[in-house]
C-alpha cells in the first residue's frame, strides 16, 4: 500500500476506471489486495447504483481509490453514498499516525459535493480472530451463544483504534443481527495460505490444517472419481461460458428451493463474471464438480491480488455422499495457491454459536477447513443532512 507523507495534504478527485483498475493491479502486482466490492468492474454489477471511482492524492502521487455506488433517496435527489468493504487506503498509517480525520474529511467533502445526505464505508481491518478449534469448541458449550464471547486468539490494535476514532469523528457503527449487517458481513471464516512470515503454505501443510472429516471427504470425491472442471470469466460470453453460467444457475436455484433464500437471476451472474472478467483476465472463475456425468457442486470464485474470495457455492441434493462440495472447495484452495493468494475467504458467518441456530450448519461446515474466524471493524455511517438521513433511517427500518 503507498502511504502519504506524514505532514502532506490530500485532496481526493474523480478517478477514471482505467486510473482506478491500475492502481488496483499494482497493489496486487506488490503482494497486496482489494475488496473485489472496491474494483472498478464490480460497478457494472450493480446497475441500480450510480457508480463514481475516486481517488486519494498526495501531491501527483494517488495513494488512495474507492468505488463509490450512490442510491438515490426516494423522491429526493439526494444520495447515500456507499463504499462496500472500502476504501482501499493505508488504515494502518492513517489511524496509527494520527492522520484519519485528515484522510477521511476531503472524502467527506467530495461525496457531500455530489449529493450525499450520508456516507456510508466499511473499512477492511481486522479488529479479531479466532481458531477453528476455538469456534468448534463454542459450538459444543451450551454456555456459548456467541462467537464475541470467547476471547480471541488474537486482537488487532489497529482494529480497536479505528472504531474508537470513528466513534469520535461522528461515524456510526450500524446495526448487526447475528453478525450480518445491512451491507457486507462483519465476521468472515478465512485460510490463511501463508506463514506469519508470508512464506506460502505447501498443499499439504493446509490440508493438514482441515478438520478429519473435511480430509476424509477430499479423498472418498477423488476415489469416486469427481472431477472438478474450471472455467474461467471473460469480458464476453463464449459457448463454453455461458453454458457453464447456466448449469451453475441451474443447480444454485435448486439449493435456493432447498435452503429457503431467494436466488438472484441468471442475468445478475452473466453479469458479474464479464464484468469482473473484463477488470483482470484471472479475477473470477465458475468450478463445475461432476461425478458420472451429473453435476453435484458448482461454486464462484474471485480473486484480486494476494486475497482469494470463494463468492457463490451451490450442491445437489442427491449424491451428497460423493462429497463434491468438498473436491470443488479443495480445488480452489489450490489454485488459489497457485495463484499466489494468501487468504482463501469462505465469506460471511453469523457470531451466533448456539447450536440449534440454523446458521450453524455453515459454520461448521467452514470451521472443517481449519482456518479462522475474522471479525472486521464493520460499516459505519457518517450522516451528513441529519434530518434527511433520519428520514432514511427510517426508511430501512420500516423497510427491513
Amino acid at each position: 500500500m503507498v502511504s502519504p507523507s506524514s505532514t502532506s495534504v490530500l485532496t481526493v478527485r474523480t478517478l477514471g476506471p482505467g486510473e482506478h483498475r491500475a492502481f488496483v493491479d499494482d497493489l496486487a502486482s506488490r503482494g497486496g489486495s482489494a475488496s473485489f466490492l472496491q474494483t472498478p468492474g464490480w460497478a457494472a454489477v450493480k446497475p441500480d447504483w450510480r457508480p463514481e471511482s475516486i481517488g486519494w492524492f498526495d501531491g501527483d502521487r494517488l495513494v488512495g481509490a474507492g468505488l463509490v455506488l450512490y442510491r438515490q433517496l426516494p423522491k429526493v435527489r439526494r444520495y447515500l453514498a456507499y463504499l462496500p468493504e472500502g476504501p482501499v487506503l493505508d488504515w494502518d498509517a492513517a489511524v496509527e499516525g494520527g492522520r484519519l480525520q485528515a484522510v477521511l474529511d476531503p472524502m467527506v467533502e467530495h461525496l457531500r459535493r455530489q449529493g450525499a445526505f450520508g456516507i456510508r464505508m466499511g473499512p477492511p481491518v481486522v479488529t479479531r480472530r479466532w481458531s477453528a478449534a476455538q469456534v468448534k469448541d463454542g459450538i459444543a458449550d451450551a454456555s456459548v451463544t456467541s462467537l464475541t464471547s470467547l476471547p480471541p486468539t488474537e486482537q488487532h490494535p489497529t482494529g480497536t483504534r479505528l472504531t474508537e476514532q470513528l466513534r469520535a469523528l461522528g461515524w456510526r457503527p450500524q446495526a448487526v443481527e447475528g453478525g450480518f449487517a445491512a451491507g457486507q458481513p462483519q465476521y468472515n471464516f478465512q485460510v490463511p495460505l501463508a506463514d506469519a512470515s508470508g512464506t506460502p503454505l505447501a498443499e499439504d501443510d493446509v490440508l493438514r490444517g482441515m478438520n478429519q472429516l473435511w480430509r476424509r471427504n477430499i479423498k472418498k470425491a477423488a476415489k469416486l472419481g469427481v472431477e472438478v472442471r474450471c472455467v474461467p470469466g471473460a469480458a464476453t460470453l463464449d459457448p463454453e461460458l455461458e453454458q457453464a453460467l447456466a448449469d451453475f444457475h441451474a443447480l444454485y436455484v435448486h439449493t435456493a428451493e432447498r435452503d429457503h433464500f431467494t436466488p438472484r437471476p441468471l442475468a445478475y451472474f452473466r453479469t458479474m463474471v464479464t464484468a469482473l472478467g473484463a477488470d483482470d483476465p484471472d479475477r473470477i472463475r465458475l468450478y463445475l464438480a461432476h461425478h458420472e456425468g451429473d453435476l453435484v457442486a458448482a461454486t464462484i470464485w474471485i480473486r484480486v491480488g494476494s486475497h482469494a474470495w470463494y463468492s457463490y457455492g451451490a450442491s445437489s441434493t442427491d449424491k451428497r455422499e460423493v462429497r463434491g462440495s468438498n473436491a470443488v472447495q479443495w480445488q480452489m484452495v489450490r489454485d488459489a495457491l497457485a495463484a499466489g493468494a494468501r487468504v482463501y475467504d469462505l465469506r460471511g458467518i453469523t457470531d451466533t454459536l448456539t447450536a440449534d441456530d440454523s446458521h450453524v450448519g455453515l459454520i461448521q461446515f467452514k470451521v472443517g477447513t481449519g482456518g479462522e474466524a475474522v471479525e472486521l471493524a464493520g460499516e459505519w455511517d457518517l450522516p451528513l443532512s441529519k434530518p434527511i438521513y433520519a428520514a432514511f433511517d427510517l426508511y430501512m427500518r420500516r423497510r427491513g
